[in-house]
């Protein structure tokens, strides 16, 4: 995998590349952006094998702590899968989730209620939320570019276009 300007990874061929939300707590997005990983569905290996180099991710945060906190609703980072290495990683002695690599956009927070009418997944949905409950799930390229431009700005289009995302 050749990697642009951006240090984006570039896939071999536009069909490869697919994009994902991850359903994380803001306080698990921002250690995972810290450290460069993803990590899904409380550290399922079947979760990350969903994805593959080159593949998007965009995580929706409903609240930001796992247990409690405050409601959030707002998709809380974007990035994109470095390799195709997914890895344990002890967190506790009885805790050991699977990880991979990531590299994630400077963005900002983009609460989901301005874009409910404008995601394929969301619009008309009633219950809109219903999707989320899996902890991951495929999009759109179209839905994955409405919600990234918000979250990186409209200047990111170009470049994102320019990268054949």
């Amino acid at each position: 995998m050749e990697q642009d300007s951006l240090d984006v990874v570039a896939s071999d061929s536009l069909e490869q590349r697919r994009y994902w939300i991850g359903v994380v707590s803001e306080a698990h997005v921002r250690i995972g952006v810290e450290e460069g990983v993803a990590q899904l569905c409380n550290g399922k290996e079947a979760a990350l094998k969903r994805m593959r180099a080159g593949d998007w991710l965009i995580y929706y945060s409903p609240r930001t702590e796992m247990n409690g906190g405050e409601s959030l609703q707002a998709f809380t980072a974007i990035g994109q899968m470095m390799d195709d290495r997914i890895y344990p990683h002890q967190m506790t002695e009885s805790f050991i989730p699977f990880r991979r690599a990531v590299r994630f956009l400077p963005c900002r927070t983009v609460k989901i209620a301005g874009l409910l009418d404008d995601l394929t997944f969301t619009s008309g949905k009633r219950n809109w939320g219903y999707c989320f409950r899996f902890g991951q799930f495929k999009i759109s390229e179209a839905d994955f570019l409405k919600i990234a431009i918000k979250m990186l700005g409209e200047s990111i289009e170009e470049e994102l276009h320019a990268l054949q995302v």
